[in-house]
């Protein structure tokens, strides 16, 4: 048994690298510069490389030693806009491609100093260029030019030549460690090793875009909220759906099985979302039973966990019916029952206890819908748990707290998973873990 723990655990920590990668892809990459997103038209220089620098969207991705910077104006000219801090020739001359600044001059002055720290700009260009210090390029095909800048420098001249195009134009600082990138700062907010007390830290991933507090704390303040929706209608969900599959398994064919059956099928086919509608207007505005918004008293809770309970029960008695159906005809339940054992102790136990597969394995699959289901009911009652907090960080476009709430997300399912596997050796003897 323990071998197995520990090999589920590390397999388990393998799946939550590749989450973590994952997200990484989708917040970083395909998201785009987190900057534009947050803090909206014409920033100043500094608030941008301040934003990049702690959100760390201004590193490599996986490996470099050059980082972003807005000491100087990054200018894509195929965009067709002027920018701050950009000297445009007199006679600007845009192409399908670029700026044709032909034998004019194009100046970049600087925004703030970096200190010591050494600069470069690259451009991509075609045709004739030189700069101030007269390094002089050609190239009749798109090119890409590396050009060294000092720390001193206050702003950066190039001179046009013949059929001069220039593309873009972006600067970047060099840093300390070339595996100080974006991927590794990705892993470091799951895990990270500190020289002082306690040495280590996890799930560290910073602060918030919009608010500026610590996503850490954010998170275990919504934890609670959450518990106490999904815990009392996962347990609730579970226990009346045994129950009543277990009426309708002992009165099978009859008025009862047809009944339960039927009201099953009819809770499946309703919307989630017909569930809190229905039990807010009638139950919360028309008879005036429980409230409908806010936080802090059980009569808040009472009618989010009702309906919670009510949009999934359907399907668990369906399922846990046809489980114990199955199990009618086992030899070990005719046995029982000749033995003198009661139908409470015939179905109550040995049914039950040789049903503990499937049933484990259907509550470990209801948990992230449970997850999905308190998104919708913290919406809409006004809770404050993680599902609340995700669809308003969504609509902040927060995206450091919506990477840390999927994240966190799947290592509860993987952990889930994890605790799964180890619960059906409990419910089975048969199932050897360590094999």
């Amino acid at each position: 048994m323990v071998k197995y723990i520990f090999r589920r655990l590390a397999y388990s920590i393998l799946i939550i690298f590749g989450v973590v990668v994952l997200t990484f892809l989708l917040f970083r990459v395909a998201a785009g510069d987190p900057a534009a997103a947050v803090l909206g038209k014409n920033p100043s220089p500094r608030e941008v490389e301040d934003l990049r620098n702690e959100l760390g969207a201004d590193l490599p991705l996986i490996y470099g030693k050059w980082r972003k910077t807005e000491a100087f104006t990054a200018t894509d000219f195929s965009a067709r806009r002027e920018l701050p801090g950009v000297v445009f020739p007199k006679k600007i001359k845009w192409t399908a491609d670029g700026l044709d600044i032909g034998r004019q001059q194009l100046t970049f002055t600087r925004n703030f100093g970096i200190g010591k720290v050494p600069q470069s700009c690259i451009i991509i260009f075609k045709g004739e260029f030189e700069t101030i210090d007269r390094q002089f390029f050609v190239s009749r095909q798109w090119s890409e030019k590396v050009i060294n800048i000092y720390p001193a420098t206050d702003k950066i001249e190039i001179i046009g030549g013949r059929n001069c195009i220039i593309k873009s134009v972006s600067f970047y600082r060099r840093q300390h460690s070339a595996f100080n990138s974006q991927l590794v700062k990705s892993l470091q907010e799951i895990v990270s090793f500190k020289k002082t007390f306690p040495y280590v830290s996890f799930l560290n991933f910073g602060r918030t875009i919009i608010t500026r507090e610590p996503i850490r704390a954010i998170l275990w303040r919504g934890v609670g909220p959450s518990l106490c929706i999904m815990v009392p209608i996962f347990i609730g969900e579970l226990v009346l759906g045994i129950v009543l599959a277990l009426f309708a398994t002992v009165y099978k064919g009859c008025w009862i099985d047809r009944t339960i059956v039927m009201v099953s099928i009819a809770g499946m086919s309703i919307s989630y979302l017909v569930f809190i509608i229905f039990g807010q207007w009638y139950l919360g505005y028309y008879f005036n039973w429980f409230p409908v918004w806010g936080w802090g008293t059980l009569a808040h809770l009472t009618l989010p966990v009702i309906i919670g309970i009510a949009s999934g029960l359907g399907g668990g008695v369906r399922f846990y019916r046809t489980v114990f159906v199955n199990e009618l005809n086992r030899e070990y339940l005719r046995t029982a029952a000749a033995k003198g054992c009661s139908n409470f102790k015939v179905f109550g136990g040995h049914l039950l206890r040789n049903a503990a597969i499937p049933i484990i394995t259907r509550a470990s699959a209801i948990i992230p819908f449970l997850f999905t289901g308190s998104l919708l009911l913290e919406t809409f009652f006004g809770i404050p748990g993680l599902g609340y907090l995700g669809v308003d960080a969504l609509n902040n476009s927060d995206l450091q707290l919506l990477k840390a709430l999927v994240i966190v997300s799947a290592a509860l399912f993987v952990g889930i998973n994890m605790l799964t596997d180890i619960a059906y050796a409990w419910a089975d003897p048969r199932i050897r873990l360590d094999k």
